[in-house]
């Protein structure tokens, strides 16, 4: 088979499964952070026990998940160097200035502050414990950031030039480069994807602890914390998934065509679902909404764009071919990531109305207990679709011409891969990574079960904490007896 024997195709397909492997534990990371940080905000004013079990509970959770991100994500930087050669020179020039940024001004700042909330509880002021739990939050918000501003870069390059003999492309305006059109309207959007994610996984472990009837208390408080970000969240959700639209449609019209199945030019409608027949050119469903898609991306219903012949005819876009693009598969991907969204929504509105109805109605459903339980399915399917989608709408370019791009600022994904990489290295190469990867899953998952089964538990010694201390204190005052002393009580009964 070609696939077996086509370093370019095998290079690809190594990359989207390792980044779809690693994109799994960083939504956790990031959403659970802010799940983790409201819970030290809730102990900190309260000085509560409970909260405090409950906050090392998602400290645990945390950091194992931050571990199996990090780990996840070196090999991806690694392929840069090896599989992708080519592309890291053609871009080195842009690419590895926010890399280094992540590692140092974010993965630094989110480590640190991640071991003080592993070791200095006991150590550190309680509100410079709180600043930490929200630092570490900030921190992997901000190596999101830098890791979005070199992708988006990649979506629509911009501050950059052709060097004169045309192997490169040379940064000339580093600012103009890291706020590249799409950056602000894809970071919001990914962004709010991930505590989308963060907030149905705690929900989720607070509908395992009601369906076993095991620490109601800490799953009725987890369940309002994950409802109310989850469907605050996704409310802005429809914002900023517009605002995303409206940039495919203005830089990346080749992008769009393929979302919505178009080969000639037309008012796109608005698909739910479909199938497109890539020999016909047409898509197949029995229900859409003429000029729909229009109508979302321009507020017009009206409004025409080109389809994906046309594009191929243009000089800025002759690279793509109309036959061999994926149409389907982008189809696919955007709708089932719309369809999961549809889901999610109605998840957090159920999960909403009947945590906070009559005292948390939710505790004696026990369907919606069951639904809530499987819901981060969800966002983590609308989440890999929609990086399929942005991913490989932009073929064949790894580096895509976008309308305002750099004139000659482009790369072909067949340009991009590396001359000296063979088949075998690589499938021997994904056979590792495949057997590594199982293990490092079964781990975690081994290591999260033993947490959740554990549970946010009080130790006795934590609540008896502030009295041993006193009684400490006490012991410690010349001439003063315990009450419990028998002469001291005896004297009391005289």
């Amino acid at each position: 088979m070609d696939i077996f024997s086509d370093p370019v195709l095998l290079a690809r397909v190594q990359f989207a499964l390792t980044a779809a492997y690693h994109f799994f534990f960083v939504p956790l990371t990031i959403g659970l952070g802010l799940i983790l940080a409201i819970n030290e905000t809730k102990y900190y004013r309260s000085r509560n026990e409970k909260d405090a079990a409950a906050s090392r509970f998602w400290v645990k959770i945390f950091t194992a998940t931050f571990v199996i991100g990090v780990a996840t994500g070196i090999t991806m930087e690694f392929s840069f160097g090896t599989n992708w050669a080519d592309y890291s020179r053609f871009v080195g020039d842009i690419f590895g200035a926010p890399l280094a940024a992540e590692a140092l001004l974010a993965f630094f700042l989110e480590s640190v502050f991640l071991g003080i909330l592993l070791f200095g509880r006991k150590t550190v002021s309680p509100k410079f414990y709180l600043v930490s739990a929200w630092l570490v939050w900030f921190g992997s918000c901000l190596s999101a950031l830098w890791i979005l501003i070199a992708n988006s870069w990649m979506q629509t390059p911009a501050g950059a030039e052709l060097a004169a003999d045309g192997s490169k492309a040379v940064i000339t305006d580093f600012l103009g480069a890291a706020l590249n059109p799409s950056l602000m309207a894809r970071y919001s959007h990914v962004v709010v994807a991930l505590l989308i994610m963060g907030a149905f996984a705690a929900m989720a472990v607070s509908a395992w602890y009601l369906i076993k009837g095991r620490h109601a208390d800490f799953a009725m408080k987890t369940m309002r914390i994950g409802a109310v970000v989850g469907i605050v969240t996704s409310c802005v959700m429809i914002f900023t998934a517009h605002a995303s639209a409206v940039v495919v449609a203005e830089e990346q019209p080749t992008k769009l065509a393929m979302m919505e199945g178009m080969y000639d030019d037309e008012v796109p409608p608005l698909y739910l679902f479909g199938w497109v027949d890539e020999e016909s050119q047409q898509v197949i469903t029995p229900f859409s909404i003429p000029g729909g898609t229009s109508f979302l991306a321009t507020g017009t219903w009206d409004t025409e764009y080109q389809g994906l012949n046309s594009l191929a005819e243009t000089e800025q876009y002759g690279a793509l071919d109309p036959e061999t693009a994926p149409v389907n598969f982008v189809f696919q991907t955007y709708h089932i990531m719309v369809a999961m969204y549809g889901l999610i929504m109605i998840t957090a509105i159920l999960a909403i109305v009947f945590t906070y109805r009559k005292g948390g109605r939710i505790k004696n459903m026990k369907w919606l207990q069951r639904l809530v339980l499987i819901s981060p399915v969800f966002p983590v399917i609308a989440i890999q679709t929609g990086w399929f989608t942005a991913e490989l709408g932009r073929q064949p370019w790894v580096v895509y011409p976008s309308a305002t791009g750099p004139e000659g600022v482009a790369l072909a994904t067949g340009d991009a891969a590396s001359a000296s990489v063979s088949a075998p290295e690589l499938l021997i190469t994904m056979a590792l990574f495949f057997l590594v990867y199982v293990f490092l899953i079964f781990a975690w998952a081994r290591v999260m079960g033993r947490f959740i089964k554990e549970g946010p538990v009080v130790a006795p010694a934590e609540t008896d904490d502030a009295a041993s201390d006193e009684a400490k204190r006490k012991d410690a005052v010349p001439g003063f007896a315990p009450v419990d002393d028998p002469v001291v009580a005896a004297k009391g009964g005289e």
